[in-house]
Parts: structure tokens; C-alpha cells; sequence
């Protein structure tokens, strides 16, 4: 979008209408239905440089209690953002610019990958807990 927008202005003088509001929501999308399949595939930053030198069995603890914290934090994170869904959709609430796209169905999204990225990380916190972290 970014691309064809400066390329249009480049060429023609005008940009593509409602470029900005268009990537927001779309980066925002993004990043919300990839961050429950990053945790799923535990393909988040782990820093362990002060763990490191204890057993696997304690590592594997301090995994599973933060996977927990991480799930109960998204989905506390997807509750909240779908009680702002039906506020923006109760209000109209629209993105601020040229489109005035509706927001609801954005965050409603947003709703839903917070709650899956939160069932993935409890996931991987009953793993540790089982011992198969």
C-alpha cells in the first residue's frame, strides 16, 4: 500500500485515498493474527542469560509460570479490546481522516487474536506444567 501510494504520488501527483488510515489498520491486523501463531510456535524472544546455568526442570518452571502470566494478560487484553468493539460499534467511532472507515470490526479482530495468542501461551504453560515444556 505504502509502495503504490508514493509511486502514485510520483507519477501522478495523488496519492491513494485514505493511504495512512489503511496501513494503520492493516499493521495493527497484522501484527495481532501473527502474534497468537508466534506464540504457538514459540518463536518469541526468550532471554535466559540469568538461567542458563540451572537444570532444564527449573528452566522449564520459569517458562511455564511466564506462559501463564502472558496468557492470562491476553486474554484479560482480548476481554477489554471487545468491550471497546461494541463501544466503537455502539458509538460509530471511524478512523480519523479521509475514509472514516468504522474501527469495530478492527478491534473485534484484534479481540480475537489476543484471545488465541492467550489460549496459545496457557497451552505452552500446561505443556511445562506436564513437563513437556
Amino acid at each position: 500500500m505504502v509502495t503504490a501510494s508514493v509511486l502514485l504520488r510520483w507519477l501522478a501527483g495523488q496519492p491513494i485515498r485514505g493511504d495512512v488510515e489503511l496501513v494503520q489498520l492493516g499493521g495493527g491486523l497484522a501484527v495481532l493474527g501473527c502474534l497468537a501463531y508466534g506464540t504457538l510456535m514459540r518463536a518469541n524472544i526468550f532471554v535466559d542469560s540469568f538461567t542458563g546455568w540451572l537444570p532444564a526442570r527449573v528452566n522449564q518452571a520459569i517458562d511455564g509460570f511466564w506462559s501463564l502470566v502472558w496468557g492470562l494478560v491476553a486474554l484479560v487484553l482480548a476481554e477489554r479490546m471487545a468491550v471497546g468493539a461494541l463501544e466503537a460499534l455502539r458509538t460509530g467511532t471511524t478512523t480519523i481522516g479521509l475514509l472514516a472507515v468504522p474501527i469495530w470490526w478492527a478491534i473485534l479482530a484484534g479481540a480475537v487474536g489476543f484471545a488465541a495468542t492467550g489460549l496459545a501461551a496457557l497451552y505452552w504453560a500446561w505443556r511445562a506444567a506436564r513437563g513437556r515444556g
